[in-house]
């Protein structure tokens, strides 16, 4: 992965990411953000997966569904964004849609995926910090803003 400050502002500063092809994606988007230690931010990003998984959340069984996508698909969205968890550390949460070659598409929580042949993020840190908390009712972490 090579990454790029683009911007830096009294109210925010921009990366640019741009994965490898083989980089499994989740993992080097938060091994960057732990890295830079950016406790607040929004991404964004475009490119391509070998495979990747998305999950669908099923709140009865409090846990992801995974949907694999066992071949090449586009990255047509990527939505995301970064808090301090509950272990202080940024924690990214990522949704995704992925188009398929027939056109079709696969979405949901973005859990995994191989870059290829590259991802393109853009990350905007904000100088606020936010805070993921687990709800016990819910199964899930959040955005809480009762701070």
């Amino acid at each position: 992965m090579k990454s790029k400050k683009l911007s830096k502002s009294a109210s925010e500063t921009t990366f640019v990411l741009v994965l490898d092809d083989g980089e499994e994606a989740f993992a080097t988007i938060t091994e960057f953000v732990r890295r830079e230690n950016i406790a607040s931010a929004s991404l964004t990003a475009i490119g391509a997966f070998s495979r990747a998984t998305v999950g669908w959340f099923d709140f009865a069984s409090h846990s992801y569904r995974k949907i694999a996508i066992d071949q090449q698909c586009e990255v047509l969205s990527i939505l995301g964004d970064v808090a301090e968890g509950d272990d202080d550390k940024p924690s990214v949460h990522i949704h995704a849609v992925l188009g398929l070659s027939d056109g079709t598409t696969r979405g949901g929580h973005f859990l995994d995926g191989i870059v290829h042949p590259t991802l393109e993020v853009i990350l905007v840190e904000t100088p606020v910090d936010l805070r993921r908390r687990k709800r016990a009712d819910l199964g899930i972490a959040l955005i809480d803003l009762s701070d």
